[in-house]
C-alpha cells in the first residue's frame, strides 16, 4: 500500500544521496506510514529514492524502436539503479517492482548481473515474504522468486510462499474490508498467486485470486471512466476542472497487473475473458488520455492541472499496451503510435548519469514532483516497458 501522500503537501526538498539524506528521507517516510520501509537500517543506506536540485544534463539517447536503441536505455538506467541498490536488499513492494524490472532486463539485454542481483536478495531473505502475512505489499516480491523458480525449480524457492498462501486461503474474508482494497494492490499481489498456479499446476490459487480481484473490481472499478479509484476514499473527490480523481500511477498499477496475470493464465482458463476485457477496456481509455508528450499526468482526467509528466505510471501504461500489441490482444495500428510516442516520452526523461526522473514519490493520488525525482519502482515499470517495447520492435521487423 502506498502511504497517504497529499496532492497540496509541498514538494520535498531534493537531497543528494548521502548517509544524511538517507536518514532524512527515511523521517519523512515515517509521517507516511511504516510501511514504507520492511528492511533493517544496517540494510537501508540508500533510500528508495531521491531528488537531487541538480541532476546534471539529460542524456542523449535515440527514442527509436529499435532494438539497439531500446536495450541502450534500458541499460544505461538499469545500470546506474543497480549501483544505488546493490547493497541494500529489501522485502518491500517498491524494490520489488524493480527486481521484477532488472529481472525482465536481464534477459532483454542479456546481463546477468541484474539477475544476480536478485538472486542475492531472494537467497538473503531465504526466499520468504515480507512480515505481514496477509498484505499485497509484503508478497509482492514474490514475483520475482517465480521467475527465478521458472529458471531454476528448486523447491526452496517456492516453498515458503506455498506454505504462506495455503495458510492465508483458510482465512474468511471480512465483508467491511476487501483483502485487496486499494488498486495498487492488483499489481503486487494477483501475479503471485496466478503464478504460483502456473508453478505448481494447482488452479486453487488461480481461485482465491480471482474471488478477490473481483471484490476489488467491483468495489473500484468506474464503467463510465473504465478506469479504477485508487480506494473508496476517492469516490466523491474531484479533479480542479470537476472531474473525478484517477491516479495514473494507480491505474498503470491494475494495468501492469492485469498483464502479468495473463502472462501466467493458460489459454484456455475459464477466467481468461474477464481479465483480457478489462484490460482493453482500460487500454481503450489510457489510449485516449495520452499527452502530447507522448505520457501521461499523474490525474488522469486534469492533465492541464499537472506541470510535468508522471514517469512511472506512463511506464506501466507503455509495457502493458507493448504486451497487448505483442501478444495479439489490441489492434496494433491503433496501439502502435500510442507505445511508439510513450517510449519517446520515456526515454526524454533519462539523465546522462542514467537517472529516470520524473517520478512521484510513494503516494495514493496525483501529487508533488520535481523532474529529478527518481524513485525505484518507476525504475522497474520502464525496465518493464522496455523489455515489451524491444518485442515490439523486433516483431515489427524494425
Amino acid at each position: 500500500m502506498e502511504p497517504q501522500y497529499s496532492r497540496d503537501m509541498a514538494i520535498l526538498k531534493p537531497m543528494k544521496l548521502s548517509l544524511v539524506a538517507c536518514l532524512a528521507m527515511v523521517a519523512v517516510a515515517s509521517s507516511w506510514g511504516s510501511e514504507i520501509a520492511q528492511s533493517t537500517g544496517s540494510e537501508r543506506v540508500a533510500v528508495d529514492g531521491d531528488a537531487p536540485i541538480d541532476p546534471g544534463p539529460l542524456a542523449t539517447l535515440s527514442p527509436d524502436l529499435k532494438p539497439m536503441a531500446i536495450q541502450a536505455a534500458m541499460r544505461k538506467v538499469a545500470d546506474w539503479q543497480s549501483v544505488r541498490v546493490a547493497d541494500t536488499p529489501s522485502q518491500d513492494w517498491t524494490y520489488a517492482t524493480l527486481y521484477a524490472g532488472l529481472l525482465s532486463a536481464s534477459k532483454t539485454v542479456q546481463e546477468p548481473r541484474y539477475r544476480d542481483l536478485v538472486l542475492h536478495v531472494a537467497e538473503h531473505y531465504q526466499w520468504t515474504l515480507g512480515p505481514r502475512k496477509t498484505h499485497a505489499d509484503d508478497q509482492a516480491i514474490g514475483q520475482a522468486y517465480l521467475w527465478l523458480y521458472g529458471q531454476s525449480p528448486a523447491p526452496e524457492r517456492i516453498q515458503s510462499l506455498k506454505a504462506q498462501f495455503d495458510s492465508i486461503m483458510q482465512l474468511p474474508d471480512d465483508p467491511a474490508k476487501p483483502v485487496w482494497w486499494w488498486c495498487d494492490a492488483l499489481f503486487m499481489a494477483p501475479p503471485v498467486w496466478s503464478g504460483l498456479a502456473s508453478a505448481t499446476h494447482n488452479a486453487k490459487y488461480v481461485g482465491y485470486m480471482d474471488h478477490e480481484w473481483k471484490v476489488t473490481s467491483d468495489l473500484l472499478w468506474d464503467p463510465q471512466e473504465r478506469l479504477f479509484f485508487r480506494d473508496k476514499n476517492y469516490f466523491d473527490k474531484r479533479e480542479k476542472n470537476g472531474r473525478k480523481v484517477f491516479w495514473s500511477r494507480g491505474n498503470g498499477w491494475v494495468m501492469g497487473g492485469l498483464v502479468r496475470v495473463l502472462e501466467t493464465l493458460p489459454a484456455n482458463s475459464p477466467d481468461r475473458t474477464f481479465y483480457l476485457e478489462k484490460f482493453k477496456q482500460m487500454a481503450d481509455s489510457v489510449a485516449t488520455l495520452q499527452s502530447p508528450d507522448g505520457l501521461w499526468r499523474a490525474g488522469l482526467l486534469d492533465a492541464d492541472d499537472y506541470r510535468y509528466p508522471e514517469v512511472s505510471g506512463s511506464a506501466f501504461f507503455v509495457y502493458a499496451m507493448a504486451w497487448g500489441i505483442n501478444h495479439h490482444v489490441l489492434d496494433a495500428k491503433r496501439f502502435d503510435p500510442v507505445v511508439k510516442n510513450g517510449w519517446a516520452g520515456l526515454v526524454h526523461h533519462i539523465y546522462a548519469d542514467g537517472r529516470l526522473g520524473c517520478i512521484q514519490p510513494v503516494g495514493e493520488a496525483p501529487g508533488a514532483y520535481t523532474e529529478s525525482s527518481s524513485y525505484v519502482f518507476g525504475v522497474g515499470a520502464f525496465l518493464l516497458a522496455g523489455s515489451e517495447v524491444n518485442q515490439l520492435s523486433k516483431r515489427s521487423g524494425r
